[in-house]
């Protein structure tokens, strides 16, 4: 274990069939610990620019996932069931308990559902970034031009296959349940090579979500493409913030 550039405790935890990377800033102080979940292709250091202030406030966990940033690869799928239960391990070993304010970003807010619907009760919370929605592919997709389908099929190249993530979407839908978490679901409002109406059944997909959840909120950040905690951080900050002092 070794300390980093912001005073954060670094490791690389046994987890199933290979090594984790894990970080971890600040202290607890009586409040949740909030685990970054990054998305596709990503891994902690998307989180950069808001560790600082949020870990003022309370513990913060990052991690890369299986093959991704200093995690070794896994033998088993890259799809979000199996993602939640290398997490789950990560905690037990690292001896962090819930319940935890889960913060994912676009793939990682599928796997962020994924596991508040499997695990309720050690969740206390949601922030949801841009998050990818189960009917994405169906709704979404044909909105967009030949060549932006085009790239996105091209991407799934540096954290499994299509299949595994067209199958993430589909555990999503399975394991889909109503929660009573609190949820404060962000959604970037100025996405790059969006149309008008594509930028609008966007937020409007991000908005159905708050139906999941008996205690919810949308905040669109007007000024951010994809990467909200890049574009405003303070949004994201301050939401959770706000959802910690709401608990």
């Amino acid at each position: 274990m070794k300390y980093d550039g912001y005073n954060g405790k670094e490791m690389n935890v046994q987890v199933r069939d290979f090594k984790m990377h894990a970080k971890l800033y600040g202290e607890k102080k009586g409040c949740p610990t909030v685990i970054m979940d990054a998305g596709y292709g990503d891994y902690s250091k998307a989180w950069t620019s808001i560790i600082p202030e949020v870990s003022k406030v309370t513990e913060v966990l990052v991690f890369d996932r299986a093959g991704l940033g200093k995690s070794e690869r896994s033998a088993h799928p890259r799809t979000s069931i199996e993602m939640v239960k290398e997490l789950k391990e990560l905690l037990l070993k690292l001896n962090i308990n819930g319940p935890y304010i889960l913060v994912g970003h676009s793939f990682g807010g599928v796997n962020a559902r994924v596991f508040a619907s499997q695990y309720p009760h050690e969740v206390a919370g949601l922030i949801l970034i841009d998050s990818t929605p189960e009917n994405y592919k169906e709704r979404f997709l044909p909105t967009m031009s030949k060549e932006f389908q085009e790239a996105y099929y091209n991407q799934f190249v540096y954290e499994g296959t299509y299949e595994e993530f067209k199958n993430s979407l589909y555990q999503l839908k399975e394991t889909k349940r109503n929660l009573d978490i609190p949820a404060i679901i962000l959604s970037a409002g100025k996405k790059a090579h969006y149309s008008t109406h594509s930028q609008e059944l966007w937020n409007e997909m991000q908005k159905e979500m708050l139906d999941i959840f008996m205690r919810s909120e949308m905040i669109i950040a007007s000024n951010s493409a994809h990467y909200i905690q890049h574009d405003e951080p303070e949004v994201v900050i301050n939401s959770i913030k706000r959802l910690i002092s709401k608990l």
